[in-house]
C-alpha cells in the first residue's frame, strides 16, 4: 500500500514538472543534439530555423562547440521573422572573432539593418556590429554609432551609448575627438535612459573630459533622479568630479574646514574625543578628529595613499590644504546638494552610499547630519551590503564621532552577522562611546566575550582597551574585567592551543599593556599581579608580552623593583624551555633593567644579564645566538621594538569606491581632480556652437516614424550604404597592402624605428647632424643607412650641417640583443650527505615531444669522492617501481598522449659506473603536480637510496612563441582586465656594469643597450620565453632610462595560451631603477604566480 502511494507521489512529481515546463523551450537543454540541425537551418520555414537555432544555442550554453554551423546560420541574416534574427545576432556574437571572414559577409546586412523602421532591429544590429571585435569593422561601427546617437528612438540612442565603451576598448589608441563628440550628443539627449547610459559611456572613453559637462550640467542634475540606478551612481560621481574641478572645495564643508585647523600630535595613535590634543570643537558642537579629515582630505585629492599609509597624520602645521574654495552657496553647488539629497532614500544601497558621499565632501558642515539616518536604514539590507556600508561609516565616525554617537544601539551585534560584519561594528563602537553611552556599551560587551567564536571575542577584549583608553573614566572597570580574563584564559591556556584560542589571552594583555602606558604609576599593583601568574601563563606571545611590561616598568612604584629579581631568577630558571620570541624578550627585559639599576643592585643585574647572554649564545635558535654580539647596540640603545606592532586601519579612499573595501588603489580608481583644474579655456573649448544645436542634437524630437528616419536622417542608406562601404573596403585594402610592404622590409632588419617628430624643414638641418653624432657606432651598425635616414628625416647621401640641438620623440625597436643567457644550477643531492654523489639540475629550453605535460631538466652527476660510484640512477620518490629505459618510454609515447597519464619521471637508463671526478649530464622529463609544489625523487648508487625533492621553475612551464611587436601588442589588447596583473620592484645589478662606462653623450646609446641585454639576459635565463623586441627611447638626457621598454612571448605548455611580459624601466642609470612588471595571461593563478617569480629574480 505504501509502495503504492510513494509510486504515485513519484508520478505526480513528475506530471507538475512537465506541466510548467510547458510553452517554454526547457526540452531543449535536455538533449538539444536529438534532431539533425543541419536540415533544420535550410529548411523553407522559419519556425525550423528557430527551433534549430535555439538547439544550437543550447548546445552552446553547455559548452559545446558549434562553429561548424556558422555559414549555414549567417545566410539567415537577412530574414525578416525579428525571432529569428535576434537568435541569429547572438550566435554571430559568440563566434565573430573565431571565424572572421564569414562575419564580414554579414556587415552589408548589418547596415541595412541600421535602416530598418523597426527600432529593435536597428539596436539588435548595432549591438551585434559593436560586439563584433574585429579592426576592420571598426570603422563601420564608429560610423553606425554616430548614425544611432540621433536616432528618434530612444532605446536605439541607449545602445549607441553602451557601444561607445566597447568599440573605444578596441581602438582606443585612436584619436578620442570623434568619440567625445559622440558622449557629447548623447549627454545632451532628453531621455534618462539615454543619459545613463552615456555616463557610463563618458567614465569607459573620456573620463577627463569634464568641459563636456559645463554646457548640460543644471540639465544633467535635474534629470538625475529620473536615471536608472546604476547609471545614478556614475552621473552622480560625474557631477561631482566636475563641481570640484569647475568651483573646487566648499569652504563651509567638513572636509575643509576642519582640515585647516591647527593640529597637534594624538597620543599613541588612538584619537580621544574630549577636547584633548589632535581634536576641535565644532561651531555646531561636535568634536572631530582633525588629523583624520586632514589625511582624508589629502587622500580624496592628491591620492598619494601610499605616503600617507606609510607617514600616517601629519603632526606638523606645515601640512595645511592649499586649496581652491567656493562658497556652498554657489548656484552649482546648491543644485547639486538639493538634486542628490531625494537619492539618500532611494531603494538601492550603492545609489543611497553615492549621494552620502557627495553630501560628505560637499555639504556644509551643519547639514551632513542628514546623512547618517539613510545610511543607517540600509544597514538592514544584504549582509554584502552591510559590509560595504560599515567600511564607509567606519570613516566616518572615525572623523566625526558626534555624528554617530546616540545611534550607537544600530551597531549592536546580531546573531546572524557574519565575523567581518561584528568586527567593524565593534570598532565602530569603540569609537562613538560616550561617558553616557559607555556603561549600556560595555554590558553588551560582558555578552560577547561569552560567544563561542574566539576570534570575534578577542576582538571585543580589544574593543574593551580602546574604550577605556579613550575613557579614562571606565579604564580601572575595564582593568579590572581584562584582569579576570586574563586570569581566566591562562588557566585554560596552553603551549600547544591554536591560534584562535590563543588570541583571546594575547589580546587581553595587549589591552592592559595600552591602558597602562597612559598612566603607568597608577597600575603598578596591576604589572606585580601580572608579574606574580606569569608562570600560569603558557602562549609564547602572552608571555613575552608580560615580560616586556615588566622591563618596561621595572621602577615604578615601590612593589615592582622588589619583585624583579625574583622574576628574572625565575625567568633565568626557565629560559632554556621558553620559545624564541620569549627568550628575546628577556634579554630585552634584563638589558633595561641593568640600565635602570642603581647601587649594590646593579653588580647583581650584571651578572644575570651576562648568564642570559652565555645561555643566548649557545641557543639552537640563530637570532637568539647572536643576540651576545651587540647587547648594547641593539638591545640597550632600543633599536629592538614590541613583537606587537599596531595596525593602520584607516581608510582614505572615496567613499563607495571599491578600494575603501579592499584597502588598495584598486583597478580604474583615481582620486578626485585638483580644484578649480578645470580652466575657462576648457571650458569655451568644449562647448558646442549653439547655432548648431539643431544638427547636433539627438533624433528624440522626431516622430519614430521609420519613413522620416529613412529618407531624412540616414546617413547610411541601403544604397549608400553599399557604396561607402566598398569605398571603404578598397580605401582599407589600398591601406592594407602598402602596411603589409613596410611590414616586410620592417622584418628584414633588425631594427624598427617609429613614432618620430623630427621636422624637416632647413632650420632642423642642423639638428640632424648632432643627432646623428649622438648616435654611437655600435648603434648605428645595428640600423640600416636607409632606416636611420629615414628616422633623422633626411635624404640619403646629403651631408648635415651642425648647428643647434633639438630633442626628438623617437623610439628604436631592436629584435635582437644578442644577450648572453645562463641557466641558474640547482643542488638536488650534496655529497657529503652520502657515498660523494653531487647531483645537480638545470631546467633545459627544450620541449618535451612525449607529452605537454613534461618539462625537461638537465641532470648533473659529479663523482666528488676517491672511488668509483655503481648503479647511479633517478627514480620517483613515491614510487617502488623502476624507471622505464628510453626505448620503452619512446614505444609508449602515443599511448601516454591519448590517456594522459604520464608518469611523474621518464629518464634514460641508470649509470653503471661513474669514475672520481667524472661528470656525467642526462636529460629527464618530469610531470610536477604543480607549478609550485615539488616531485619527490629517490637518488640510488651503491645499493643505498636517498630522498630529495626536485623544486620546480614557473619560467619552464613555458615554451617561446615568436610573433613581431604588432602581434604581441594584438594578443595584449585582446587579454585586458583580470588577465592583466602588474607589480613594481626595484633592480640594481646594472649599477656595477654600466659604472665603469664613462659619463658622455656620444656613448649613451651604449648605456641603454647594455642595460637591455642585461635585463633580457635575467629574463631569458630564467624563463623559456621568446625576446619580442625592446623599445629604446631616443632621449638627450645622458643618464635617463625612463622608457625603455622590453616585451617577451610564450605559451603555456598545458594548453598552448598566449602569456606576455612587458618590462617598462624608470630610472637613471646611476640609481636603482624602478621596473614595471606586466604580465598578460588568461590563466589567473598561473599568471599572478608568474609575475611574483619575476619580481623577484629581477629585485
Amino acid at each position: 500500500m505504501f509502495h503504492q502511494f510513494s509510486a504515485t507521489a513519484e508520478s505526480l512529481s513528475k506530471a507538475s514538472s512537465l506541466v510548467l515546463r510547458i510553452g517554454t523551450d526547457a526540452h531543449l537543454y535536455d538533449d538539444p543534439d536529438d534532431v539533425s540541425i543541419g536540415p533544420l537551418l535550410e529548411s523553407r520555414f522559419d519556425s525550423e530555423k528557430v527551433d534549430a537555432l535555439k538547439r544550437l544555442l543550447a548546445l552552446l550554453a553547455q559548452g559545446s562547440d558549434v562553429s561548424q554551423f556558422f555559414p549555414q546560420v549567417v545566410k539567415n541574416v537577412a530574414s525578416q521573422s525579428l525571432e529569428l534574427k535576434k537568435l541569429v545576432y547572438l550566435y554571430l556574437l559568440h563566434y565573430a572573432e573565431k571565424r572572421q571572414n564569414e562575419a564580414l559577409l554579414s556587415i552589408n546586412c548589418f547596415q541595412k539593418d541600421l535602416s530598418d523602421t523597426n527600432p529593435l532591429v536597428r539596436a539588435w544590429a548595432l549591438r551585434t556590429m559593436a560586439g563584433i571585435r574585429l579592426h576592420a569593422v571598426a570603422p563601420l561601427v564608429l560610423r553606425a554609432i554616430t548614425k544611432c546617437a540621433r536616432d528618434p528612438s530612444a532605446y536605439v540612442r541607449k545602445c549607441a551609448a553602451y557601444a561607445l565603451p566597447k568599440l573605444y576598448d578596441l581602438h582606443h589608441d585612436e584619436d578620442n575627438s570623434s568619440f567625445e563628440e559622440l558622449v557629447d550628443i548623447l549627454l545632451n539627449d532628453h531621455s534618462p535612459g539615454v543619459v545613463g547610459a552615456a555616463a557610463a559611456a563618458f567614465k569607459s572613453v573620456c573620463p577627463s573630459s569634464l568641459f563636456l559637462i559645463a554646457k548640460s550640467f543644471r540639465r544633467l542634475c535635474e534629470i538625475l533622479p529620473d536615471v536608472e540606478e546604476w547609471g545614478q551612481i556614475v552621473l552622480i560621481e560625474i557631477l561631482l568630479r566636475y563641481i570640484i574641478a569647475r568651483h573646487g572645495i566648499v569652504k563651509e564643508s567638513i572636509m575643509f574646514s576642519l582640515s585647516t585647523m591647527s593640529t597637534t600630535p594624538v597620543a599613541d595613535g588612538f584619537p580621544t574625543f574630549s577636547g584633548t590634543s589632535g581634536n576641535c570643537q565644532t561651531l555646531v558642537g561636535t568634536t572631530c578628529d582633525v588629523n583624520m579629515i586632514t589625511l582624508m582630505c589629502k587622500s580624496y585629492i592628491d591620492g598619494q595613499i601610499e605616503c600617507f599609509a606609510q607617514t600616517g597624520c601629519s603632526n606638523s602645521n606645515d601640512d595645511k590644504l592649499d586649496l581652491s574654495l567656493t562658497s556652498s552657496t554657489n548656484d552649482d553647488v546648491v543644485m547639486l546638494l538639493r538634486c542628490t539629497s531625494p537619492l539618500l532614500w532611494s531603494h538601492n544601497s550603492a545609489v543611497v552610499l553615492a549621494a552620502a558621499g557627495v553630501h560628505w565632501i560637499m555639504a556644509p558642515r551643519e547639514n551632513i547630519e542628514r546623512i547618517i539616518k539613510p545610511l543607517l536604514f540600509i544597514l538592514r539590507s544584504c549582509q554584502a551590503s552591510k559590509y560595504v556600508i560599515l567600511c564607509n561609516l567606519l570613516v566616518f565616525a572615525k572623523a566625526v564621532p558626534p555624528f554617530f554617537s546616540q545611534y550607537y544601539e544600530d551597531f549592536f551585534v546580531c546573531s546572524y552577522d557574519t565575523y567581518q560584519i561584528r568586527a567593524l561594528k565593534l570598532e565602530i563602537l569603540s569609537i562613538i562611546a560616550t561617558e553616557s553611552s559607555i556603561p549600556i556599551i560595555l554590558q553588551e560587551f560582558q555578552d560577547y566575550v561569552k560567544d563561542p567564536d574566539r576570534r570575534f571575542v578577542a576582538d571585543t577584549v580589544a574593543a574593551i582597551g580602546l574604550c577605556a583608553q579613550r575613557l579614562p573614566m571606565v579604564a580601572s572597570a575595564c582593568l579590572e574585567g581584562l584582569l579576570a580574563i586574563t586570569f581566566y584564559e591562562s588557566s585554560l591556556s596552553s603551549s600547544s592551543q591554536i591560534d584562535g584560542e590563543a588570541g583571546v589571552l594575547v589580546q587581553a594583555i595587549m589591552s592592559i599593556k595600552a591602558i597602562i602606558k597612559q598612566n603607568p604609576d597608577s597600575y603598578d599593583r596591576v604589572i606585580v599581579q601580572l608579574a606574580c601568574n606569569l608562570d600560569r601563563i603558557k602562549i609564547p606571545a602572552a608571555r613575552a608580552l608580560v615580560i616586556w611590561i615588566i622591563g618596561e616598568y621595572s621602577v615604578i612604584g615601590q612593589i615592582i623593583p622588589k619583585v624583579v629579581p625574583s622574576i628574572l631568577n625565575y625567568l633565568a630558571w626557565s629560559f632554556t624551555s621558553e620559545e624564541p620570541d620569549t627568550k628575546l624578550q628577556i634579554l630585552n627585559t634584563a638589558a633595561k633593567v641593568l640600565l635602570c639599576a642603581q647601587g649594590a643592585d646593579s653588580l647583581a643585574f650584571r651578572k644575570i644579564l651576562s648568564y642570559f647572554i652565555e645561555l643566548a649564545k649557545y641557543d639552537i635558535n640563530y637570532d637568539n645566538g647572536r643576540m651576545h654580539h651587540e647587547p648594547g647596540g641593539k638591545i640597550l640603545n632600543g633599536k629592538m621594538h614590541s613583537s606587537i606592532s599596531s595596525t593602520k586601519s584607516s581608510r582614505i579612499y572615496l567613499p563607495g569606491s571599491l578600494s575603501q573595501i579592499v584597502l588598495h588603489a584598486a583597478s580604474g580608481y583615481e582620486p578626485l581632480p585638483k580644484p578649480c583644474s578645470l580652466l575657462n579655456t576648457d571650458l569655451t573649448a568644449g562647448v558646442v556652437n549653439e547655432t548648431n544645436d539643431s544638427d547636433i542634437s539627438s533624433g528624440s524630437s522626431i516622430e519614430e516614424s521609420g519613413s522620416v528616419y529613412d529618407s531624412d536622417h540616414s546617413s547610411i542608406s541601403s544604397d549608400d550604404g553599399n557604396e561607402s562601404v566598398n569605398d571603404s573596403n578598397d580605401t582599407e585594402s589600398t591601406a592594407l597592402a602598402v602596411r603589409n610592404d613596410v611590414q616586410d622590409v620592417r622584418e628584414k632588419t633588425l631594427v624598427d624605428v617609429s613614432n618620430v617628430n623630427v621636422c624637416v624643414d632647413d632650420s632642423n638641418e642642423n639638428t640632424k647632424g648632432n643627432l646623428s653624432a649622438f648616435i654611437s657606432t655600435d648603434l648605428a651598425e645595428l640600423m640600416p643607412k636607409l632606416a636611420l635616414e629615414s628616422w633623422l628625416d633626411e635624404e640619403p647621401g646629403v651631408s648635415s650641417i651642425q648647428t643647434t640641438q633639438q630633442a626628438s620623440s623617437g623610439r628604436i625597436s631592436i629584435n635582437n640583443l644578442n644577450c648572453t643567457v645562463t641557466p641558474k644550477l640547482h643542488s638536488l643531492l650534496d655529497p657529503t650527505t652520502n657515498n660523494g654523489l653531487r647531483v645537480e639540475y638545470a631546467f633545459s629550453y627544450e620541449i618535451s615531444t612525449i607529452s605537454s605535460m613534461l618539462v625537461l631538466v638537465e641532470i648533473f652527476f659529479e663523482n666528488c669522492s676517491s672511488e668509483p660510484i655503481k648503479n647511479i640512477a633517478l627514480k620517483d620518490g613515491e614510487s617502488s617501481l623502476s624507471v622505464e629505459s628510453s626505448d620503452q618510454v619512446l614505444g609508449e609515447s602515443e599511448s601516454l598522449l591519448r590517456t594522459a597519464n604520464v608518469p611523474p619521471v621518464l629518464s634514460t637508463e641508470e649509470i653503471a659506473s661513474l669514475d672520481p671526478g667524472q661528470r656525467v649530464k642526462k636529460l629527464i622529463e618530469i610531470r610536477f603536480p604543480h607549478h609550485l609544489l615539488p616531485l619527490k625523487l629517490a637518488v640510488t648508487c651503491n645499493g643505498k637510496k636517498f630522498s630529495t625533492k626536485l623544486w620546480p621553475d614557473i619560467g619552464y612551464f613555458l615554451k617561446p612563441l615568436s610573433m613581431n611587436t604588432s602581434a604581441f601588442i594584438d594578443h595584449e589588447r585582446q587579454l585586458p582586465g583580470m588577465f592583466e596583473y602588474s607589480k613594481r620592484c626595484t633592480f640594481k645589478d646594472h649599477i656595477e656594469k654600466i659604472a665603469p662606462v664613462k659619463d658622455d653623450s656620444s656613448i649613451h646609446s651604449d648605456k641603454i643597450i647594455l642595460l637591455s641585454q642585461i635585463l633580457a639576459s635575467k629574463v631569458l635565463s630564467n624563463c623559456n620565453v621568446s625576446l619580442v623586441c625592446a623599445d629604446i627611447p631616443v632621449s638627450f638626457n645622458i643618464d635617463d632610462a625612463s622608457g625603455l621598454c622590453l616585451r617577451f612571448s610564450g605559451e603555456l605548455l598545458s594548453n598552448s595560451k598566449p602569456c606576455l611580459i612587458s618590462i617598462l624601466v624608470e630610472g637613471k642609470f646611476s640609481e636603482p631603477l624602478v621596473l614595471t612588471v606586466k604580465i598578460n595571461c588568461e590563466e589567473t593563478v598561473f599568471g599572478l604566480n608568474l609575475l611574483n617569480r619575476v619580481a623577484a629574480f629581477l629585485q
